[in-house]
């Protein structure tokens, strides 16, 4: 259970870590809160936010992607609303739930899996989808990490 500071505010400790909260005083909170940081410490902080972003999420090209769509993806999968081949259309999907495309018949598997498609997830499947959703009928991957990055940033553009 999340603990107080002097203060009266909860302070959370960083994520991964475990055993007791952090405490700040009001210097600090002050520093926080006004963002008065050094220099130093606002270097720190940019390095700690970007060198802990995913590479997942990095910002894929969706101009190379929609090449590596169409040579990887296009064969079984629409990018029209409503045209549903051996998979389903992949219009709009950024932000739906799993197995929810009108007019396909998904698997137990993906009908089940309650994902929100975004970013991370679809980088997820597209490196291996069965082992992120066991009983998908999808069986083909995308081993590369940037075009995995670039068919997420076009599959984006995607509207229903």
């Amino acid at each position: 259970m999340p603990r107080m500071a002097n203060s009266g505010r909860l302070i959370a400790r960083p994520a991964g870590e475990s055993g007791e909260y952090g405490r700040i005083d009001a210097h600090d909170y002050n520093e926080i809160r006004g963002m008065k940081l050094s220099p130093t410490k606002a270097i720190l902080a940019v390095v700690t936010i970007v060198s802990g972003s995913s590479k997942a999420m990095a910002a894929g090209d969706a101009a190379a992607g929609q090449n590596v769509f169409a040579s990887r993806c296009a064969a079984c999968h629409a990018t029209q609303s409503g045209v549903n081949k051996i998979g389903p259309s992949l219009a709009g999907i950024v932000g739906s739930k799993s197995g929810t495309v009108p007019g396909f018949n998904f698997s137990p598997g993906m009908k089940n899996a309650d994902i929100t498609w975004d970013d991370a997830s679809l980088d997820k499947y597209l490196a291996n989808p069965v082992g992120f959703v066991h009983g998908t009928k999808m069986f083909v991957n995308l081993p590369s990490e940037t075009d995995r990055q670039n068919v997420v940033a076009y599959l984006n553009t995607l509207t229903k």
